[in-house]
C-alpha cells in the first residue's frame, strides 16, 4: 500500500539502510556516529523495526520523527523505542552524531531480561519525553555503550551472551535512574500536569462520564500513557490507573454517604458494566463492602 512505513526486519537491513557494513552479530548491534560520521538519511522515511532501539543523540541538524512525535535533537538526549513502533520521517537530514544500540526481542531468551525489558516503562515514552543527561550521566551513559561496542567486536564465545546481556542492564538501569532523577528535577512541570489531570479526574467524576481510562488522561495531557504513570509513582507513589481508582472510590465514598442511590446505580453512574466489578474494588480499597461502608455512617 502507499505511504505505508517500511518494515526492517533484520539487522542487515537496518546496517544496509545506514551504509555500514554487515553486523557483527545478527541479534545486536551498534551504530556509532561520534566515531564516524553519518549521514541521517535512514530517518527519511518513515519505518518499523522488530528490535528495542537505544538512541544518544549528541547533536543532529534539524528534527527527525521518533516515534509519534517530532524530537529536537540539537540538545541532545536519549530515546528508547520498543518493537514495532513507528519511526523516521525527518524535516531534513543531516551529520548524525551519537549511538544507536539495535536488539532483537529473541537475543534475551532464556535471561530474566527478556521479561524484565517489558517493565521499562520508557520504552513507550513519546518523543517530547526524552531523558536529557548531565555531563557525568551523559559520560556514564557513553562508557557503557563503547563497553557494548568493544565487546562486540571480540570472537563470539560461550560468554559473550551474558557479557552483553550485562552490560544492556547496566545501560538499562542507568537510564531508570536518570528518569528518576529527570521527575524529581522537572517537580515544576510535573507538578503542573499533576494540577491539571486532578482538574481533569474531578470534572470527569462529578459530570457522572464513568471512570476514565489511562489511555484517554495522557491524550488529554499530551503525554504518553507510561510517562503519566511513571511521573505519578514518583509523585504520589500511585500509578495512573491506582489514582484513577482512588478518585473513583472517593466519589462513591461521597454517594454512598449522601444519597440513597442503590449500589447498582453508584456503580452505574461511576462506569461500571457489573456492580459486582465495583464492590470488588471497593472492599479491597477500603476493607469493606460499600454497604457496609454506608451503614458505618448511620
Amino acid at each position: 500500500m502507499v505511504n505505508q512505513p517500511h518494515r526492517f526486519n533484520s539487522l542487515s537491513e537496518v546496517h544496509a539502510a545506514f551504509g555500514l557494513p554487515k553486523p557483527l552479530h545478527p541479534l545486536i548491534s551498534i551504530v556509532n556516529g561520534i566515531d564516524h560520521q553519518i549521514e541521517v538519511k535512514f530517518t527519511a522515511e518513515k519505518h518499523v523495526t522488530s528490535f528495542y532501539k537505544i538512541t544518544y543523540t549528541a547533536k543532529v541538524s534539524g528534527k527527525v520523527k521518533y516515534g509519534q512525535g517530532y524530537y529536537d535533537f540539537d540538545e541532545g538526549g536519549l530515546l528508547f523505542a520498543a518493537p514495532n513502533q513507528l519511526m523516521g520521517g525527518s524535516e531534513h537530514n543531516g551529520p548524525y552524531s551519537g549511538y544507536s544500540l539495535f536488539m532483537h526481542p529473541d537475543f534475551f531468551l532464556g535471561y530474566p531480561l527478556a521479561k524484565k525489558i517489558k517493565q521499562y516503562g520508557f520504552f513507550s515514552y513519546s518523543a517530547h519525553e526524552a531523558l536529557h543527561l548531565s555531563e557525568a550521566e551523559k559520560n556514564a551513559i557513553l562508557t557503557t555503550l563503547k563497553s557494548i561496542e568493544s565487546e562486540l567486536t571480540l570472537p563470539i564465545d560461550e560468554l559473550s551472551q551474558d557479557v552483553l546481556i550485562s552490560q544492556v542492564e547496566l545501560l538499562l538501569n542507568y537510564s531508570n535512574r536518570y528518569y528518576k532523577r529527570q521527575f524529581i528535577t522537572r517537580k515544576a512541570v510535573n507538578t503542573t500536569l499533576l494540577e491539571r489531570l486532578e482538574t481533569m479526574l474531578e470534572d470527569h467524576v462529578s459530570r457522572d462520564n464513568g471512570m476514565p481510562t489511562v489511555q484517554y488522561l495522557a491524550e488529554q495531557l499530551a503525554i504518553s500513557p507510561s510517562y503519566l504513570s511513571d511521573m505519578l509513582r514518583i509523585l504520589t507513589g500511585q500509578n495512573a490507573q491506582q489514582h484513577i481508582h482512588e478518585k473513583i472510590i472517593d466519589k462513591a465514598k461521597e454517594y454512598l454517604t449522601t444519597t440513597d442511590l442503590s449500589v447498582a446505580e453508584i456503580a452505574y453512574k461511576l462506569g461500571f458494566e457489573h456492580s459486582q466489578s465495583f464492590s470488588r474494588l471497593f472492599k479491597a480499597k477500603i476493607n469493606m463492602s460499600p454497604l457496609e461502608f454506608r451503614v458505618s455512617f448511620k
